[in-house]
């Protein structure tokens, strides 16, 4: 329940309908793996072989000092060691343990007990919770007259853990863990690391721990006579122990960093990639921008369309050259309808084929241009959707039943004003496509952040993309595997385009995509200038610097002051695009 992604309850309700054969409306809600963390194994010492018998140590040797702080408790001092590592609070259930020991005569004789409960000055100084938890151990060894039996420490020192875990193992003792829950349980790990034995709750992650290393017993928190009895048992079968000791020295390795990152590895190549056809010989023949050696990709969302008409007229004629006009090709990239698009280069009378492709909708459909008769100059020019692309990124898409939900959200998006509410997002069925659903925003300043609703869709098992755009007036919602960037990769795929010699030229700011326009293989040009108009909302809310997540001193990015004609060249240039 701490991941933003996974809601048990409806994980549980969307698998059940799935195995009816039921509709989903578009929700999904991945599996969660667990993976447990590694362990560092480089400082264990051990004091026993493999079968259990003490090595022999040289005159030299000497016992840690923490171990005759717990032996001066002992009457018998030779008795094995029921070990607990646990700090003082009530869901440990340490008092429990403590009445365990001390109502079972024959455990008693058999063993000692050692608390580990963290450090400690005064008990009158500590947490009330701690405090109490303290006093009951203690008034607990005092009614069952358990002085000379258990040893409860003051203080230790973190690096001296290791060495209380072989004490323990040394006197053939046991680990006891009986938490009421444990979430993952390292004290059991690292008792297995030093051939100590176990006893664990059943409840949480001790059951998956014991079903890797079997080098114990599992009980019943709540039943102190079960967790006696286990005890007992692990202490007294000098075969079980030593089995117990073995299997977890042997199996332990499973918790090793190397092992982890080997799991880790083997359950991502169980997912397989999603990657896209490559266009056979036949469609890049008839595809132009398959043939290109560069490509200008066009990302600018920081001005009006005046300004952007202008940039696009000044790369177009930057990159234009005489002797090899057919090296050089062009991509238009932006959040708008591909028939907003149209309108707009008409409008200003440049011609739509003079693109190899149109990236609408925020990266959500592809175009192309295609021409009704033999040539272009006496065709008809129409534009073709990438029905490839379509089938790449509809991949969990929620559809209608993303729009429904979608549709109720935006009713709850209000501005209050006394006792009346204003709704600030509609629907924008206008500027919606079937892989894009498009909302118009009354009033950015009541937006919720863009984490904070893909957070929300997240949690109700949508997996779709949500950003703002228009200087956050509309709000775009796209599959997954749909985006600006994602769409360029697609195209380098797709049409067999290397990345380096794709030139992406962006504002200073932009869509709430802008960033990831910015870093990988391609090269960037950005534009800076009075002409950008000013960071909207977007940008303002980002809670770190842009230079935190986009290294902007890297050589694939170039900074440009202006956007004429001659200070694109010049960018063009510099990273080796030919120019006129």
């Amino acid at each position: 329940n701490l991941y933003d992604g996974f809601e048990v309850i409806l994980a549980r309700k969307l698998r059940a309908r799935v195995k009816r054969g039921a509709n989903c409306y578009g929700r999904y809600m991945p599996r969660m793996v667990i993976i447990p963390p590694g362990v560092e194994f480089g400082h264990i010492v051990h004091d026993f072989d493999i079968d259990g018998e003490e090595e022999n140590h040289g005159p030299a040797s000497e016992d840690p000092p923490i171990w005759s702080q717990i032996m001066r408790f002992f009457t018998n001092p030779r008795k094995p060691m029921i070990l607990a590592v646990a700090r003082p609070y009530p869901e440990k259930n340490i008092t429990t343990l403590v009445k365990a020991f001390g109502e079972c005569r024959p455990l008693r004789e058999l063993a000692n007990l050692t608390l580990i409960m963290g450090n400690r000055e005064a008990i009158s100084k500590m947490h009330n919770t701690s405090a109490s938890v303290l006093t009951s151990v203690l008034t607990l060894i005092d009614e069952y007259d358990l002085y000379g039996q258990v040893a409860y420490p003051k203080h230790h020192k973190h690096s001296e853990v290791p060495d209380i875990y072989r004490l323990a193992t040394r006197t053939k003792g046991a680990f006891v863990n009986v938490a009421y829950f444990e979430q993952f349980g390292v004290t059991l790990i690292e008792a297995a690391m030093n051939g100590l034995p176990v006893i664990a709750t059943k409840n949480g992650a001790p059951v998956e721990i014991h079903q890797v290393l079997n080098n114990g017993l599992l009980v019943d928190p709540h039943d102190q006579n079960a967790i006696a009895d286990a005890l007992y048992k692990l202490l007294s079968e000098k075969q079980l122990w030593s089995r117990c000791r073995e299997n977890g020295l042997k199996n332990i390795h499973q918790f090793s960093w190397p092992e982890h990152c080997k799991n880790h590895l083997s359950r991502i190549l169980t997912l397989g990639m999603r990657s896209p056809a490559v266009g056979s010989k036949e469609e890049r023949s008839k595809a132009p921008i398959s043939g290109r050696k560069h490509i200008i990709v066009i990302s600018v969302d920081s001005v009006n369309k005046e300004d952007l008409v202008r940039i696009i007229r000044n790369a177009i004629e930057a990159a234009h050259t005489e002797n090899t006009p057919a090296l050089t090709g062009f991509v238009l990239s932006t959040s708008l309808t591909i028939s907003e698009i149209c309108s707009l280069l008409v409008s200003v009378g440049m011609h739509p084929a003079g693109f190899d492709a149109f990236i609408c909708n925020s990266g959500s459909s592809i175009y192309y241009p295609s021409y009704s008769g033999n040539t272009p100059s006496n065709s008809k020019v129409t534009h073709v959707i990438d029905r490839n692309h379509q089938s790449h990124i509809e991949y969990r898409w929620g559809g209608e039943g993303l729009r429904k939900y979608l549709v109720k959200w935006a009713t709850s998006v209000v501005e209050r004003k006394g006792r009346i509410e204003r709704q600030m997002i509609f629907e924008d069925s206008e500027h919606s496509s079937t892989y894009c659903l498009a909302f118009k925003v009354v009033n950015p300043n009541h937006l919720p952040p863009l984490k904070e609703l893909r957070k929300l869709m997240r949690i109700q098992s949508l997996r779709c993309n949500a950003l703002y755009n228009h200087s956050a007036t509309r709000l775009s919602v796209t599959p997954i595997h749909a985006s600006r960037s994602q769409a360029i990769r697609y195209l380098f795929v797709r049409w067999g385009i290397e990345l380096p010699n794709i030139v992406v030229i962006v504002g200073e700011s932009g869509d709430s995509d802008y960033e990831e326009l910015l870093g990988g293989l391609h090269r960037t040009i950005i534009l800076k200038g009075d002409f950008n108009i000013a960071a909207n909302r977007i940008h303002t809310v980002r809670r770190y610097p842009l230079q935190d997540v986009v290294a902007l001193d890297s050589s694939n990015i170039i900074e440009v002051q202006g956007c004429t004609t001659e200070d694109i060249k010049s960018a063009l240039r510099h990273i080796g695009v030919p120019t006129q």
